[in-house]
């Protein structure tokens, strides 16, 4: 096992966390304090609309995760403002990263998208943009046009992948097969555009191998950052009727802690954590109630690794950590230089 007084730069933060979070990466980064604002645009999804199915995924309630669907429409604009107030009192955030949260952010013609890409960056605080979206809603036009954003601000894409196995990705009603994720990715990579992905642990009839697979395929993808997520039943959902019939089983706290942890064992130490665990708003959730904190629940993965005497990329092995290191110093190389 490589001890982590061995690792350069993500050391300090592997001693303290035994993961790489997201919070300090942006430390990393900028000489400010960066909080995200999440954005709802108004777009919809293929997967509901009917282009590729109607009903969505089996899970998804957008209203559960993203607090601005639920609220009366307010422009880009003025939800960045609204965002900033709120950051700036509560965390004493001092810039922003736009962050295109709700349904799928790439899904309408270039124009639409660049006018609000571009309505948001126009506000002199935000110094990146994050945009969610599905891999089969890519294709280059749209990359080229959030890609040419990457020489003046902080640029990532977010993925839904969920799993790599295409039963569970027929069984949740995803709409599309593994090879669009791989497809959008292997696209990605030629530009200048973080990416992020997210997976979700405890999906329908999924074994703990399927998760580690998963695990395994994600940390060969040369990705920057990940987002981890358990299964959870809410409100107004297929998942919700086939919970009720006693078809879905969700875990409890301490299964979840010890997958998470057997997760980022598997991913390289360079790519950053940007969430461990999912949460909901409102009265949404149906199930698992954990009645414990989101802080709670990292402190636990964090406990969980440290008596392992573990840390997130252990089993990646030498090689993998070397090789991610020199991928990791190449990616820096051609991506812009951003001023501020």
């Amino acid at each position: 096992m490589k001890k982590l007084s061995t690792l350069n730069t993500q050391s300090e933060y592997l001693s303290k966390y035994r993961f790489f979070p997201f919070s300090e990466y942006l430390k990393e980064k900028f000489p400010f304090k960066v909080h995200k604002i999440a954005l709802h645009a108004g777009f919809t999804c293929p997967n509901r609309d009917g282009r590729v199915g109607v009903g969505g995924c089996t899970y998804c309630a957008n209203e559960s995760f993203s607090p601005n669907v639920k609220e009366p429409y307010l422009s880009i604009t003025e939800q960045i403002q609204k965002g900033k107030s709120f950051q700036r009192q509560r965390y004493g955030a001092e810039k922003f990263i736009a962050y295109f949260q709700s349904f799928t952010n790439t899904y309408a013609d270039v124009g639409t998208l660049k006018a609000y890409y571009e309505e948001a960056m126009a506000d002199q605080d935000v110094i990146g943009l994050s945009i969610g979206t599905r891999p089969d809603c890519i294709n280059g036009e749209i990359l080229d046009i959030i890609n040419s954003y990457t020489k003046k601000y902080h640029v990532w894409i977010e993925y839904g992948l969920q799993s790599i196995h295409e039963e569970t990705l027929k069984r949740i009603n995803r709409g599309h097969e593994y090879k669009a994720f791989v497809d959008a990715v292997n696209l990605t990579k030629k530009t200048c555009i973080n990416m992020c992905i997210h997976v979700i642990l405890g999906l329908p009839l999924e074994t703990y191998d399927d998760m580690m697979k998963t695990a395994e395929a994600v940390a060969e993808m040369d990705i920057q950052g990940i987002k981890l997520h358990h299964l959870y039943v809410a409100k107004n959902t297929a998942l919700a009727e086939e919970y009720f019939k006693g078809n879905v089983k969700t875990l409890d706290v301490h299964e979840y802690v010890r997958l998470v942890a057997d997760f980022l064992e598997r991913i390289p130490p360079n790519v950053t954590v940007q969430r461990l665990v999912g949460d909901t708003h409102g009265n949404f959730l149906i199930s698992p109630i954990w009645r414990i904190s989101k802080a709670n629940i990292t402190a636990m993965i964090t406990q969980e690794l440290e008596k392992r005497g573990t840390y997130q990329g252990t089993l990646c092995g030498i090689s993998a950590l070397t090789n991610n290191s020199q991928k990791s110093n190449l990616n820096e190389s051609r991506f812009h230089t951003i001023e501020f």
